[in-house]
C-alpha cells in the first residue's frame, strides 16, 4: 500500500474520542464529551417525520431552506438588533464545526496568522492549519478571562483573524460587553476578521447576557458568527448549524461551502424552520441548564474538587489539586478507569502545554446520570 502524507502530522485522535472510548471500555459515567444523554423535544422529532412525509427529501438550495434562513435572520435581529439578509447573509451548515472550518478556509491564506484564545476547542488549530494559516495561541488569564494585553502583543502585520468563543468551551466563562468593545476596537484598528463561535449562546446563567458579535456594528461588519442547532435543541448528532456574515464574507464562505458539503439534510431544515416559530424552547434553555449546573455543583461540594466559576455552557471545570499531583491527562485517565467518571483535561487545549490541575465535566445529563457521577466522585473525599 502507498504511504499517504498528512497535512496534520502532529494531530492525533481527538481527546473527546479517546476519553469516550475509555469511558465505554471501563463502564464509566461519561461526563467528558459534550453531548446530552436525554432526548429532544418529541415535537421537533415529529416535525422531521412530517417534513419527510411531505416530500422534503431532495436537495434544498445550496445556502439552506429559505424558511429556515428567514427564521434565523428574524431571531438574530430580535436578539441582537442586527439585520442579516436571509438571501445573502445566512448559510445553513453541517454543524458548527463545518461552519468554523469553512470560515477559516474563506478568510485565511498561506502564512496568515490567526489568534486563538486558549484553552481553545480542539478543532480550531487543525482547521486553521488546513487553510494554510498559522494559529497563534494566546493564553487566557489564570481565571480564564481574555488577556487583552497579551492579545495586543500577539498582533502582527500578518494577523488575519481572531477566534472568539463565548460562552467559552472549556472554561464556562462568558465574555463581557467590555470584552466585545475591546475586540471591536482592535479589529478595526488592525483590520482583521473575527470568527465567533457562539454555539452555547442560549446557555448563560445568573441573569447575565450573551454578548454576540452581531450586537456590535463594527464587529458584525467583519465577523463570521457560527452557531449550532445541535447544542440548542439537544440533537448534537444532527450536525446542523449556521453561519451569519455580511454579504462579502458570506459570498466567500458560500464559494467554498458549495464544494464541500454543498447543502445540509433537507427534512431537518424544514423541521427546524417550523420549530423556531415558538421561541420558548431556546428561551428556556438557560434556566434549564442552570438548574442542572446548580444541582451538580451542590453535589460536588461533598468532594475535595474545587469548583471554578461556570457562567455559561454546560461545562463545569474543577481544580483537583487536593486530590492528586498527576498531570491533567493522567488524572483524567485515572478518574475514568479507577473512579468511574470520565472528564476532559484542559491541558490538551493549548499549543504550549500548561498544567493547572484542571479538568472539565459536562453536566448536560439526566438527573440520575449526574447523581451517579457525584456518588462516585464522593469517593475522592
Amino acid at each position: 500500500m502507498p504511504t499517504l502524507p498528512t497535512k496534520l502530522p502532529n494531530t492525533g485522535t481527538t481527546i473527546f474520542s479517546v476519553m469516550s472510548a475509555l469511558a465505554a471500555q471501563h463502564g464509566a459515567v461519561n461526563l467528558g464529551q459534550g453531548f446530552p444523554d436525554f432526548g429532544a423535544d418529541p415535537a421537533l422529532l415529529q416535525a422531521v417525520t412530517d417534513a419527510m412525509a411531505a416530500g422534503h427529501n431532495q436537495y434544498p438550495p445550496m445556502p439552506g431552506v429559505p424558511a429556515l434562513r428567514q427564521a434565523i435572520a428574524s431571531k438574530l435581529q430580535a436578539l441582537y438588533g442586527q439585520a442579516y439578509d436571509p438571501e445573502t447573509d445566512i448559510t445553513v451548515t453541517a454543524g458548527g464545526t463545518q461552519g468554523l472550518a469553512t470560515a477559516f478556509q474563506a478568510c485565511v491564506g498561506a502564512g496568515d496568522e490567526v489568534i486563538v484564545l486558549e484553552p481553545a476547542y480542539d478543532s480550531y488549530d487543525p482547521a486553521i492549519r488546513l487553510a494554510g494559516g498559522v494559529p497563534v495561541g494566546v493564553p487566557m488569564t489564570m481565571d480564564y478571562r481574555i488577556d487583552w494585553d497579551a492579545v495586543q502583543a500577539a498582533i502582527t502585520p500578518r494577523t488575519r483573524a481572531l477566534v472568539l468563543n463565548t460562552p467559552h468551551n472549556p472554561s464556562g466563562r462568558v465574555a463581557t460587553r467590555e470584552d466585545l468593545l475591546t475586540l471591536q476596537a482592535l479589529a478595526e484598528q488592525h483590520d482583521f476578521i473575527v470568527v465567533s463561535d457562539e454555539v452555547y449562546e442560549h446557555m448563560v446563567f445568573d441573569g447575565a447576557a450573551h454578548h454576540s458579535v452581531a450586537a456590535f456594528p463594527g464587529l458584525a461588519a467583519r465577523s463570521f458568527l457560527v452557531s449550532s442547532f445541535g447544542k440548542t435543541f439537544h440533537v448534537t448528532g444532527w450536525k446542523v448549524g449556521f453561519v451569519a456574515a455580511p454579504p462579502a464574507l458570506s459570498a466567500a464562505f458560500r464559494r467554498l461551502h458549495q464544494y464541500t458539503v454543498f447543502t445540509v439534510h433537507t427534512p431537518t431544515q424544514h423541521a427546524l424552520a417550523a420549530y423556531l416559530a415558538d421561541p420558548a424552547p431556546w428561551q428556556g434553555l438557560s434556566a434549564f441548564y442552570q438548574a442542572k449546573r446548580d444541582a451538580f455543583r451542590a453535589a460536588l461540594a461533598a468532594t475535595p474538587l474545587a469548583l471554578l466559576p461556570c457562567e455559561g455552557t454546560y461545562f463545569q471545570t474543577v481544580n483537583y489539586s487536593a486530590v492528586s499531583a498527576l498531570s491533567e491527562v493522567d488524572f483524567a485517565r485515572w478518574l475514568t478507569t479507577t473512579v468511574g467518571v470520565a472528564a476532559i483535561p484542559l491541558s490538551v487545549f493549548y499549543q504550549r502545554h500548561q498544567e493547572r490541575r484542571h479538568v472539565r465535566f459536562c453536566f448536560a445529563k439526566k438527573t440520575e446520570t449526574l447523581a451517579l457521577a457525584a456518588e462516585r466522585l464522593a469517593q475522592l473525599a
